[in-house]
Parts: structure tokens; sequence; C-alpha cells
């Protein structure tokens, strides 16, 4: 599928600034990069910023059980609030876009160098179509630090690879950014300051332990041809939650993705890279991880009761996000009824065999060795395990082939004595 491409022209821009934004879609779910000039009074440029951007969100419904969602910057976009800056204020950059929704992001100057200073984000739960059947309806802001390092003036920031920032339940990420902040002399730079993560590594003989990624072949070369290599089975990880001092969530499986949209891949998620987020609960769990700021996956686990005395926990949600690096699309999946590795409460569920997750028809989630507890974690261990039918199947196989086995070696022995006793009957006889 070819990226979808739409563009807006200049916007009516307020005094003492001009504000340039253009919209570019690039790939899936529509998303949108954003370019951005901000001028001063005499028409001299003051900020430039050209970058994508989404949000992952997680909030409660009326149900009192928590949701995720994904929000794109959409090209309804207003520009409200950006300035150049003075001897007061600092120089901001400010975008409003969709039902209420507002990004900003102020710069600050220091020993010749400039950064990002502070993050505003406000994210409007009454926009029903991205935020359904949301509990409590209206603007919630989030207020962070930016994480951009120092960059010498006069030039410009550059950075593909997606860079995240999580708090209170919001993870905004960022990609395929070009910035540059106290423009000198209205003109943008052409020296470049390379962000760590797009800087090419020494070792190019190396493999990247970040993934495992296979694609069909599409060549028709006559070239001798080649048994693609298969994707080994992913390392399981060890996760864990805590709330304070104590353990409140334990996990452990190896994860693999299956991503079937455009060319097939296979994705294996590195445990060495993967920072553990999450939130524990009496009824509701989840699980967030982050594998290298360009895969997040997030499990929801929910407490049902079965009867009046009895209650179970089951998998009700899956959350994927992936950043593709090669084309800066954002591919993004989502599964809110699901009904796996249902578990007595106060237990661990444990299967060794790989299983599949079907988040919808371009993603699967297959996974391997899992153990995992999300609630009621005492001394930091597991619980007692209940297994899933897969292995139970397979233990209750395996004593039964072993007494068939041994079964039918005791009739070969009964067998083998009897025809002895006969012979030597036989022998008796005939002296």
């Amino acid at each position: 599928m070819e990226p979808r491409w739409s563009r807006c022209g200049p916007l009516r821009l307020p005094r003492h600034s001009l504000l340039l934004l253009l919209f570019c879609g690039a790939g899936f779910f529509q998303s949108h990069a954003v370019e951005v000039e901000v001028k001063d009074s005499s028409n001299a440029t003051c900020i430039y910023a050209k970058w994508m951007m989404s949000f992952f969100i997680k909030y409660e419904t009326n149900s009192s059980e928590y949701r995720n969602a994904t929000l794109h910057v959409s090209p309804n976009v207003t520009h409200d609030g950006s300035t150049c800056g003075n001897e007061t204020f600092a120089p901001l950059l400010a975008v409003q876009f969709g039902a209420g929704h507002f990004w900003s992001i102020n710069f600050t100057k220091t020993n010749g160098t400039y950064q990002g200073s502070i993050i505003t984000f406000t994210y409007n739960t009454n926009d029903a179509a991205v935020f359904q059947d949301a509990k409590k309806r209206g603007p919630v802001t989030i207020v962070v630090n930016d994480t951009m390092h120092p960059v010498q003036l006069n030039r410009v920031y550059k950075c593909h690879h997606n860079e995240s920032i999580e708090a209170e339940n919001v993870t905004q990420s960022f990609w395929d950014v070009t910035l540059q902040a106290f423009v000198q002399n209205g003109t943008v730079s052409k020296n470049e300051s390379i962000c760590d993560a797009d800087t090419p590594t020494l070792a190019p003989t190396s493999v990247s332990p970040v993934v495992n990624l296979t694609t069909a072949s599409t060549t028709s070369s006559p070239a001798p041809t080649t048994t693609p290599k298969p994707v080994e089975k992913p390392v399981p990880g060890n996760y864990s939650l805590k709330n304070g001092n104590q353990t409140c969530f334990l996990a452990t499986m190896g994860l693999q993705l299956n991503a079937s949209q455009e060319k097939p891949s296979v994705i294996n998620i590195n445990p060495k890279t993967t920072h553990v987020t999450g939130s524990c609960g009496n009824t509701s769990a989840t699980l967030k991880l982050n594998d290298s700021n360009s895969r997040f996956i997030d499990f929801v686990f929910v407490v049902k009761n079965t009867s009046a005395n009895t209650q179970r926990f089951y998998l009700k949600e899956v959350n994927i996000m992936l950043f593709v690096s090669t084309n800066g699309s954002v591919l993004h999946a989502e599964n809110h009824n699901l009904s796996k590795w249902d578990t007595s409460l106060g237990s661990s569920y444990m299967c060794q065999k790989e299983q599949t997750v079907e988040v919808n028809e371009d993603f699967q989630i297959h996974t391997f060795d899992v153990r995992v507890q999300p609630f009621l974690v005492k001394e930091n261990k597991y619980s007692t395990a209940e297994e899933c039918f897969a292995d139970s199947d397979l233990n209750f196989l395996i004593p039964i082939a072993v007494g068939v086995a041994l079964g039918f070696l005791i009739i070969l022995v009964f067998i083998s004595y009897i025809i002895g006793r006969r012979k030597s009957r036989t022998g008796y006889q005939s002296v």
C-alpha cells in the first residue's frame, strides 16, 4: 500500500509571528508529518521544525476498566501561542490539533547551546472518536522535561529514529525530527547535529541484537538461491512491577511479533533492550513493554467473578505499536476482547508451548515459555501454576506412554517366560 499524501496551505498568522504548517501522510493510520516555521515581526525565522509524533494514552472507561488509545496529529491544526520569545518569555513552539488537543515545547539557550526544556501535552477525552466510553471527560494536561541533548547554536538537530517520553499513562513518541531553535540571521543552518541513535555503528559486520527480522523475498534474480534462515525462538524475558517495595506483577515470556501488512515480517522482542512499566490494581493490571523505543506492547489483565466465591483472571487486551524506520510509518493494532490465559486468582498461569494471540488480521503475537501472575504476588515469587491445555495434555500423555511401554515390556517378559518353560519341558520329556 502506497502512503497517502495530503497538503495544507498557509494558515492565518498571529501578530509578530509567522507559522507555516504542512502535513504529509506518512504510512499507516494517518500519521502526519508537521513542518513549522516561526518568524518574528521582521519576517526572520527564529524556529524551524519538521517532525512526526503520536501519543499512546491509557484511560479509564465507565466500567472502571482501562483502555489504550492512539492519538495521531490530524490535518486540522492551529498554531496559537507560538512565539520567538523575548527577554521575559522563552521561545515556544505550539500546535493544536483534532478535537481540543494541544502540544507545545519551549527552548532554552546557555553556553553556546540550545535544547528543548518543557513539553506540555493536553489531550481532551471529550474526543469520543479516540476516547470511547471514557469515564472522565475533559482536558488532561501532562507536563514533562524534554530529553533532547544540548545542540550547538547554529546547528540543525536531526533524528530519524523514534524517541519516546513516558509519563502519567501517556507515551509521547517523536521521529523523523529536524529542528533548529534560535535560528541566526533568519537562515536555517546547513550544519547538522545527529542524534546518537542515528549514528552508524563502528562494527559493520555485527548483527543487530534488537530484532530478528525476516521479509518475504520478491527478487527473481538468477543468482543461486539460498534457504532463508528460520527466525530463532525468542529469548524469554523476566519482567516485574512493584507497588512501593512489594512486587505486584510477575511475568516470564518469550515474545515474537508477526506483522503481515505489506511485506511479512517476524520480530523477536529482546529482553535486554526492553524497558518495563505498567500498573497494578485489585481488578485490573497492565504490563507495558518498550523495546528500543520502536516496539511497544501492552498486556491488560482483568479479574472476573465466576461464582459467588470464585474469582479468576485472564488476558483481556493487547495493544501493539511499531515504528518502521525505513519509511517512518507507525503500525498500530489492538484487541480489547480477548479471553486468554484464564487462571484462578491467586495462582500463576504457565504454558511452555508456543501460543498465538490474534491481535487483528495483520498482527499476531507468538508467546513461548509463558508464566505470568498479575495479581496477589506474595514474597516476590510465583504462586502454584495452572498449566495450559497443551502442557497439561503433554503431562497427561507422558505417564500414559510410559505405562503403555512398561505394560508392553511386561508382556514381552511374560511371553519369553512361557516360551522358555515350554522349551524346558520339551527337553526334559525327550530325555
